[in-house]
């Protein structure tokens, strides 16, 4: 049986997801064992096709899902169909609303951003798509130049990779920084600390 005192992370699935924005953070989140415990999401439990060829396998439809402590909505080349299915964005905003911290890698901040719950509220994405996000979501207060932000229990990040540096910054608020120092050095994995680090954001000529 799970921990009861661990915190329930779910993570959507929608056909066409990008695949690391899911495990990049869930490498991170899955382990903290008695703290985390992380659920695959989306419309029916099953195998759900990633951008990448690879299907995932959903734990529970939308329907059945527990309650989520907290949120992780990945991006991908999915994102533009998703963003017209109804079902998924009035689940988003009900889970978005009720979850300790919401997260966003990559174009899923443009899911979020469509249900309306950034509204007045700071947020990034993926700068080689940044325009088309931010059209998304003409009331949120986009930031051109950072890896991720935070705003509150919403957080949203960069391009695909950013999403590792993000989920260990939560990881800090949740078990200290030192917890995502540990994890960081365990995956071998170089950990930009620095929110505001984002050199994609000139490359893309946002800055």
């Amino acid at each position: 049986m799970a921990d009861e005192r661990a915190k329930r992370l779910g993570v959507v699935l929608f056909p066409g997801f990008e695949i690391l924005d899911v495990f990049g953070p869930v490498e991170m989140f899955g382990n903290l064992a008695g703290v985390v415990e992380v659920s695959m999401v989306a419309a029916q439990a099953g195998p759900v096709k990633s951008a990448q060829g690879p299907s995932v396998i959903a734990d529970y439809g939308f329907a059945e899902s527990p309650h989520l402590d907290l949120l992780l909505v990945p991006g991908g080349i999915g994102t533009r169909d998703a963003m017209d299915d109804d079902a998924l964005l009035a689940w988003l905003t009900q889970r978005a609303a009720a979850a300790e911290i919401a997260m966003t890698v990559c174009t899923g901040t443009a899911l979020l951003a469509r249900t309306g719950v950034l509204d007045g509220r700071r947020a990034t994405t993926n700068k080689m798509w940044f325009n088309w996000v931010a059209e998304q979501g003409p009331k949120v207060q986009w930031v051109k130049e950072a890896r991720w932000v935070e705003d509150g229990k919403f957080v949203t990040s960069s391009g695909v990779s950013a999403g590792m540096d993000m989920a260990l910054a939560v990881i800090e608020r949740l078990s200290g920084a030192e917890m995502s120092k540990m994890l960081a050095v365990a995956a071998e994995y170089e950990w930009h600390q620095d929110a505001a680090w984002d050199p994609f954001a000139k490359l893309h000529g946002l800055v």
